[in-house]
């Protein structure tokens, strides 16, 4: 096995040849500026550093030491920078775990206590990859799903059996949590991959432009109709089209959607030739069609062409465990979006995003999120940059035994969530052993391979 690296950056070479010896249990590579302490990170890809603050000012008079650092994170953010100040100068070791060195260390240097420091960041290095790893495997159920929750990698199992089949599927669930996302896996899962995915929002477009959005027009079928024009549903032929918020859709045009699921042949406006079209057709709606069929608002033979296979998906409230996975994966995306240096939660926010209840579901914390990150002073964010309150507890069931399991389950959905997945610090967090945690989520059906 090789062994993990060490970048030492000191100006000193009698220091650094020092230095060299007292990590003989590394990989140990040298620099002894910033332009070389660059080269060498781009070439070996260090897991830890070892960098003295007091390299020489550059030419217009910046620390070095200051600007290496900077430098290093900017290329490489998960590398543990352990920063060597002379003594006395506490200020320059709090500016620069201020700008995001992981540790410090004041001169003279013991190789005793320097080399805990040294173990200890690759100890945390190390749990951190661990981290990264197990969250590419959670999120990998569905691409571009990223979820923990037992009621969600249902929905996901189901998604996957249903995707191979070219019957039409009914996404039941509130606005923002998702639906979108899982007609997308349903394509990509599907025989049709290779052919569009074509999307149109029935309540986004307005009623008398909807019918030629989606069933295309001949030239001069109207006024401004200067050009033949192809629809929706005939521009995703050999493909999947993706009726969102179908609830929303016209009667009469209903009607018309009708006769295309019935028979798969299409007329453009304007036009008099039948059209066939071999498509695969997903629905979404946040609004219950039952009731809308009961009300005259939409027809129940229609209800039951686009409902073959029905997928309900649960609120994020309902997804134990999702809302802390959520942020910390929609932190990462907005951090590297937006150039920012956040890299996590505090505790009490942590607490507030897994008791707010999310009336707006995914959508509303991906922006609360992208929010956060971008007004955010710090490294990490606090309740006051989400602005979130803890909401009221919700009335438990009186059943004991019903209590301690979902109490149980609940709890270790939320360690593992807080802790990126790390099962030592999940077991730690709780209090338990980690044969022990292991032995709970194998009984919960959490157990993951």
């Amino acid at each position: 096995m090789n062994a993990e690296k060490l970048l030492i950056v000191e100006d000193d070479p009698g220091l650094q040849k020092q230095l060299r010896w007292c990590f003989e249990q590394y990989e140990v590579v040298s620099a002894d500026n910033r332009e070389s302490a660059m080269a060498q990170l781009r070439r070996h890809e260090p897991m830890v550093v070892l960098q003295d603050l007091g390299l020489p000012p550059d030419p217009d008079g910046i620390s070095e030491g200051m600007a290496t650092i900077a430098e290093i994170l900017g290329a490489s953010p998960n590398t543990k920078i352990i920063v060597v100040t002379g003594n006395g100068d506490e200020a320059s070791a709090v500016k620069a775990v201020g700008l995001g060195a992981y540790d410090f260390y004041e001169k003279p240097v013991e190789t005793e206590t320097l080399n805990l420091i040294v173990s200890r960041a690759f100890h945390v290095a190390r749990l951190e990859n661990q981290n990264r790893e197990l969250m590419r495997r959670h999120r990998a159920p569905l691409d571009g799903l990223v979820t923990a929750s037992p009621a969600m990698l249902k929905v996901c199992k189901l998604v996957e059996k249903v995707a191979t089949s070219d019957a039409s599927v009914l996404l039941l669930g509130e606005t923002g949590s998702g639906k979108e996302v899982l007609a997308r896996a349903l394509h990509k899962l599907s025989a049709r991959r290779d052919g569009r995915f074509v999307v149109i929002n029935c309540a986004a477009i307005p009623e008398n432009l909807l019918e030629s959005e989606l069933f295309g027009f001949e030239k001069g079928a109207y006024t401004g109709a200067h050009r033949q024009t192809k629809g929706k549903i005939e521009l995703a032929s050999g493909g999947t089209l993706f009726l969102d918020e179908i609830g929303d859709m016209p009667m009469a045009l209903q009607s018309k959607l009708l006769r295309f699921l019935q028979e798969r042949v299409l007329e453009r406006l304007g036009g008099r030739t039948e059209i066939p079209v071999d498509v695969r057709v997903i629905c979404a709606t946040h609004q219950n069609l039952q009731e809308l069929i009961a009300d005259g608002a939409f027809r129940e033979d229609l209800y039951y062409r686009i409902s073959e296979l029905i997928v309900p998906i649960p609120p994020l409230r309902e997804r134990d465990g999702d809302a802390a996975l959520l942020a910390r994966a929609f932190l990462a995306q907005a951090a590297e979006r937006h150039g920012r240096r956040v890299r996590g939660f505090t505790r009490n926010a942590l607490s507030a995003i897994e008791a707010h209840s999310w009336p707006g579901n995914v959508r509303e914390l991906e922006n609360l999120i992208n929010r956060a990150v971008i007004v955010a002073d710090g490294q990490l964010l606090d309740i006051s940059d989400l602005g979130l309150e803890s909401d009221a507890v919700e009335e438990q069931p009186l059943n004991l035994r019903q209590v301690r399991d979902a109490a149980e389950c609940q709890a270790l959905n939320t360690a593992v969530a807080r802790t990126d997945g790390n099962l030592s610090r999940a077991a730690e967090l709780l209090g338990v052993s980690r044969p022990t945690l292991y032995d709970l989520l194998k009984r919960h059906g959490l157990h993951k391979a």
